[in-house]
């Protein structure tokens, strides 16, 4: 077995989730590669100490470009704020690293065509962690829309709705709440939230060809974690936009921090000429299925419970009946990246998949200023 030695840069939650799947893939998965947890980089040593120590990591580095320097490490894992992923990324390429990246791949599309452009020079395997297309039910919805059992698709629609930030004093800026400043993460919801949605779209139904948005800053000020002054707050509390698919079909999404009574709730709906397909990340291992061809008397929304062998991924878990959750969608996708290393086929999304992501939230972001719609 060969050993994929990793250096993973940041480690907060993200830090936490990819850690985790590092460790349990090769237990569920077979693989001619193992994951070997190497070197942590963080710039607090103290804080990454037992970070380090909890999961299993070897060394820990405080300055990325030394991490990028050592023989030992043959793919790095970014797991920073968005502004740092252009540098990182770029220079990882160079050393001839593979590369692991947290979505958004970058701050705009301008820095992730150069992302890009790196990554292919150098012929180096890379991916991006849009973890929601792992969820089984969600790769089952992917098996039953490229059956063509949906037939030609009218609508897609998704939102993904939080309530965190509502509380006027919650600071922008710092370790936690990073997302919030625009100079961190590049912009708000539409990035961090909407990313998901639009990925999993761009999957599923195909490429988006324009847009119109509209976007709402509900907190106009916040205190600055850093600095401890108000500041303006410049990212999106809010955005909503209307697209059309190449296939034809319409597209509705919605993405909020501003919604109480919600956590983490991410939602989609595909309706076609023969069936209709909606997924709920609140009852992830579950997929409702309706089906025009059932006779009328039984005809109705179907549940799929998502937790038999022959559904995807789950003959590697438990027996049937017995569910996964939210960690495991992270595993999977370490184990797709393990596989593409044993074919030499490119993993997925890779780069070049989330800069056609990130081309959309440009478009989205850009229709809500100037109030038009918008080509991708």
């Amino acid at each position: 077995m060969k050993e994929l030695r990793i250096g993973m840069i940041g480690y907060g939650f993200m830090g936490k989730t990819h850690s985790n799947a590092y460790v349990q893939a090769p237990n569920f998965f077979q693989s001619e590669h193992k994951p070997v947890l190497k070197a942590l980089c963080a710039r607090n040593l103290e804080k990454a100490k037992p970070f380090a120590e909890n999961w299993g990591y070897e060394s820990i580095e405080t300055d990325w470009r030394a991490l990028l320097k050592r023989d030992d490490i043959d793919a790095v894992d970014i797991c920073t704020p968005n502004n740092l992923h252009k540098e990182i990324a770029i220079e990882a390429a160079k050393a001839g690293k593979m590369i692991l990246c947290e979505k958004p791949l970058a701050m705009n599309t301008a820095e992730g065509e150069e992302m890009v452009a790196a990554v292919e020079k150098a012929g180096v395997p890379n991916m991006v962690w849009y973890n929601y297309r792992r969820v089984p039910a969600v790769s089952l919805a992917k098996q039953i829309l490229d059956s063509g059992k949906l037939g030609r698709i009218f609508h897609y629609r998704a939102n993904f709705l939080q309530d965190w930030t509502i509380n006027a004093d919650v600071p922008q800026g710092g370790a936690a709440t990073w997302r919030l400043d625009v100079d961190a993460a590049g912009s708000g919801v539409t990035g961090d939230l909407l990313a998901h949605c639009i990925d999993t779209a761009l999957w599923l139904n195909g490429s988006i060809t324009d847009v119109t948005a509209m976007t709402e800053t509900f907190v106009k000020e916040r205190m600055h974690a850093e600095t401890g002054k108000k500041t303006p707050v410049e990212i999106d509390d809010a955005c909503s936009f209307l697209c059309h698919f190449k296939n034809g079909s319409l597209g509705l999404f919605e993405s909020t921090r501003y919604a109480r009574g919600h956590k983490a709730l991410y939602t989609f709906e595909i309706n076609g000429e023969n069936a209709s397909i909606r997924w709920d990340l609140h009852d992830l291992h579950r997929l409702e299925y309706f089906d025009h061809a059932d006779e009328s008397i039984v005809r109705g929304w179907r549940s799929i419970h998502v937790s038999d062998g022959d559904q995807p991924y789950m003959g590697n878990w438990w027996v049937p009946g017995l569910q996964i959750g939210y960690e495991h969608s992270f595993t999977h996708q370490v184990a797709d990246f393990l596989k593409s290393l044993d074919t030499g086929e490119p993993a997925h999304p890779s780069f070049r998949d989330a800069l056609e992501t990130q081309r959309v939230c440009d478009a989205v972001l850009t229709s809500a200023k100037k109030r038009s719609w918008e080509n991708v």
